[in-house]
């Protein structure tokens, strides 16, 4: 059971609504960040065992 276009639409307006539209950039780019991070994590899992120099 996938999400469809209408779906999709009416939990925008949810999130625009709680959040309103001057958080909505702040909120793409912490979950851009944390994205990134994870797939970071993935590709070098044993990165942060190394000591930083």
């Amino acid at each position: 059971m996938g999400l469809d276009g209408p779906a999709i639409f009416v939990i925008l307006i949810i999130v625009l609504l709680l959040f309103g539209g001057k958080k909505i950039p702040e909120l793409m780019k912490g979950l851009g960040k944390g994205v990134k991070e994870f797939k970071d994590a993935q590709n070098n899992p044993n990165e942060e065992d190394k000591p930083k120099v």
